[in-house]
């Protein structure tokens, strides 16, 4: 018969779990919500959605006030004490997809005032593999399936693939003149925030695993490398790094640029990169409070001198600077190409090398 101390300490456990379980549910609506938003371009729903993450902010304190309250009175050991320490993960996981979701839906606001007619079906496939994810992942934390959770983190690529095919997509459609310049980023972020969502499943999971094998599955080279280029207008030499760095496929980095002033990309800059055969993902600009977690990204590489004032303090990050002139600042055509293809060479041999020191091999 169960002690006392051990039936206070499992309804402690339940009651953490249940509400654990009632933000992630409300984070799935909010995501769901937003997806029905996008298509049938709604408004009203997309205010309700940010109206409504003021319980999931509610829930996340509360949640944490839980867990403070059984570390202190329970005083757990071994796996109850495992158990809190990756609530108070998966809860902070759980907030960041509440973020997701009304940032989301206030993207959808700004989309709905171009008028612009996109075709959705890529966007409904992605939000129809991230929010099962997410759904899974937390199914997984509350029933300590680790094996549900691997399962989890098989996923995660296709949502990468999805992302990168969208934005190639909103490339082409701006291009082409089939939907207005000002539709792209919006789109371009919609798609962004619901590949991070997968990104958080993949992080509730491999703390599952953790927390019921001890295992940790980030110590077997299964880790994210986040790398931000950044220069001043995010108009040609940031584009310029990372076009050329997801030109080398590295699935174990995330690559990102932006700028301390963003502009609109330099006309020369896109046709020297489609000489190259490598359209940017992003084809807008943006400036560095568009970057979602930049506090997250483990290499910042600054372009020119006054982009490293944007080196977080304090970090942990690598923070290099890699400063190279401007090619685009160049009036004569025969030296402006000639620049272009100096620092497109500086930048490829730069960043594969790179590359190659974090993962210790060759990159073909």
């Amino acid at each position: 018969m169960p002690s006392h101390y051990e039936e206070s300490l499992e309804r402690d456990v339940n009651r953490i779990r249940g509400k654990v379980s009632e933000m992630a549910k409300l984070g799935e609506d909010a995501l769901t919500a937003c997806i029905g938003a996008l298509v049938a371009q709604d408004r009203k729903k997309a205010y309700a959605v940010i109206l409504r993450d003021r319980r999931i902010d509610e829930l996340e304190k509360e949640v944490d006030r839980l867990c403070l309250e059984f570390l202190v009175r329970q005083q757990p050991v071994a796996r109850h004490l495992r158990f809190a320490y990756i609530t108070i993960k998966v809860n902070l996981e759980l907030e960041r997809v509440g973020d997701y979701a009304e940032s989301i839906a206030r993207q959808i606001i700004k989309l709905t005032k171009t008028s612009a007619t996109v075709p959705m079906e890529r966007f409904q496939q992605l939000a129809a593999i991230a929010i099962p994810m997410l759904r899974d992942a937390v199914k997984a934390f509350i029933t300590s399936d680790a094996d549900l959770a691997r399962d989890v983190m098989k996923r995660e690529a296709e949502t990468d693939a999805l992302r990168s095919q969208i934005n190639a997509d909103i490339f082409l459609l701006v291009k082409d003149g089939k939907i207005p310049q000002e539709a792209a980023n919006p789109l371009q972020t919609i798609a962004r925030r619901y590949e991070r969502v997968a990104d958080q499943a993949t992080n509730i999971a491999e703390e599952v695993i953790y927390m019921v094998t001890g295992e940790d599955p980030k110590a077997h080279g299964g880790d994210t490398w986040r790398m931000v280029f950044i220069d001043e207008h995010n108009h040609c030499r940031s584009q310029l790094a990372e076009a050329i760095a997801n030109q080398l496929e590295q699935p174990q980095f995330i690559f990102a640029s932006a700028g301390l002033d963003p502009q609109p990309i330099d006309p020369a800059t896109a046709a020297f990169l489609e000489s190259k055969g490598i359209a940017p993902r992003n084809p807008q600009s943006k400036g560095i409070g568009q970057l979602p977690n930049l506090e997250a990204a483990q290499i910042i590489v600054a372009l020119d001198p006054a982009a490293k004032r944007a080196f977080p303090k304090p970090t942990k990050a690598v923070c290099l600077d890699w400063s190279i002139s401007d090619p685009s600042t160049i009036a004569d055509p025969a030296e402006k190409q000639a620049a272009f293809e100096q620092t497109y060479t500086f930048l490829y041999e730069q960043i594969s090398d790179l590359c190659e020191g974090v993962l210790g091999d060759k990159i073909s």
